[in-house]
């Protein structure tokens, strides 16, 4: 695993150790880029479910301002610490060791978030029920862009919580969803 593209690009990223988190792989994370940016010209990002952080730091390479990662696992948070010492800017992100659930309480001072990532278990799709309450807590900038890498029974509806399915492809297990929040 790596950084693809943008200020850390080519740096070298860990994998959690186990298997108990799956993480992207470079080839669905620059498609995930090319669909979404590629570049970014600030904001913030939050990733509920972090994993080794590389969806965040690849966003931070490309030009979101500050991300926010969140994980449960000591495994995953001590992965997480180590991929962003490699980019030599620790201060643009923050670390929150807690169930999603509980960091969305956390954050309900945070400023909106314009990129939230959505990778949870495959086993417990919690996406429309993370999104909802993000929504409650005024978490989510207006324009925000939400990327959802799911399994093929997912099924995500096309439009949920204010937010409009904007881009859909498959790639084998995964399928990556794009959605742009419209507002009620």
């Amino acid at each position: 695993m790596r950084i693809v593209s943008g200020t850390y690009g080519g740096r070298p990223l860990k994998a959690v150790p186990g298997s108990a988190t799956r993480p992207t792989t470079d080839k669905v994370k620059e498609a995930i880029f090319s669909m979404i940016g590629p570049y970014f010209d600030g904001g913030n990002s939050l990733d509920l479910y972090a994993g080794s952080g590389g969806l965040s730091i690849e966003g931070v390479s490309r030009g979101i301002e500050h991300a926010v990662l969140v994980d449960r696992q000591f495994a995953a948070i001590k992965t997480i610490e180590a991929n962003i010492a490699v980019t030599k800017e620790p201060d643009k992100f923050k670390v929150i060791k807690n169930t999603a659930e509980n960091a969305m309480q956390i954050l309900s001072n945070h400023a909106p978030f314009d990129l939230l990532y959505f990778d949870p278990p495959y086993a417990k799709q919690t996406i429309q029920a993370d999104v909802e309450k993000l929504k409650e807590l005024g978490l989510i900038a207006v324009d925000a862009v939400l990327v959802a890498e799911t399994d093929q029974v997912a099924d995500l509806p096309d439009s949920f919580a204010g937010f409009e399915l904007w881009k859909q492809k498959d790639y084998g297990i995964t399928v990556v969803t794009v959605y742009r929040y419209e507002g009620e």
